[in-house]
């Protein structure tokens, strides 16, 4: 089975429960309409350049699942950012939400907050791909980041009671991180001037 299989099960085991995001039902739709289409793999038959085509397949399906932006950062910086409460919209008085999420493959989820950056926390969560017939269980990439990125925004509570609690630096270098971040406040100001771009009429 592919490894999309495996998160597939995952993203109906956290439909499952009581609360769920009303938005993630069409993407749940389309997610499943997009697996059934999906040929079986002749495990004999395998070879190298399955992996890539995985992560290939993988990205395809994370494109179609999340925004253009935050498409767009995972394509430039590697990692999706998620803010507190599932959406930017819990902000403080500022506009600015008081904390956030960034998510990486095969990694740690790390909280942090957006105005210091100021590390807070690491979460551990393991989504393994229990499909496989054979070879490591780990999802592709882009798979791993779309299995934490859809348990986030569908029940931050539920993900983070089950995650294993660390202090920032356990997994994660603080200093990278710290980069990614500083990275990311680059990204979001050179967006907002392109977006600003096309909203102002030509003189």
């Amino acid at each position: 089975m592919f490894a999309a299989l495996g998160v597939c099960g995952l993203v109906a085991a956290v439909l499952a429960a009581e609360v769920v995001a009303p938005r993630l039902r069409p993407v749940l739709a389309q997610w499943r309409a997009r697996l059934a289409v999906v040929p079986a793999e002749d495990v004999s038959a395998y070879d190298p350049g399955r992996e890539r085509r995985a992560e290939q397949r993988a990205r395809a399906l994370l494109r179609s699942c999340v925004n253009e932006e935050d498409w767009a950062m995972y394509r430039d910086l590697g990692f999706l950012r998620v803010w507190g409460n599932g959406s930017a919209g819990a902000a403080d008085g500022h506009g600015v939400a008081p904390y956030a999420y960034l998510i990486y493959p095969h990694k740690p989820i790390v909280a942090y907050v957006p105005q210091s950056s100021r590390l807070l926390s690491e979460y551990c969560v393991d989504f393994p791909d229990r499909e496989r017939p054979y070879g490591s269980t780990r999802l592709p990439p882009s798979d791993d980041v779309l299995a934490k990125w859809m348990a986030l925004i569908a029940d931050e509570r539920r993900l983070i009671e089950s995650a294993n609690l660390h202090l920032a630096g356990r997994q994660h270098d603080p200093d990278a991180v710290r980069a990614d971040i500083a990275a990311l406040a680059r990204w979001d100001s050179r967006r907002e001037r392109q977006l600003e771009a096309t909203r102002t009429p030509a003189p």
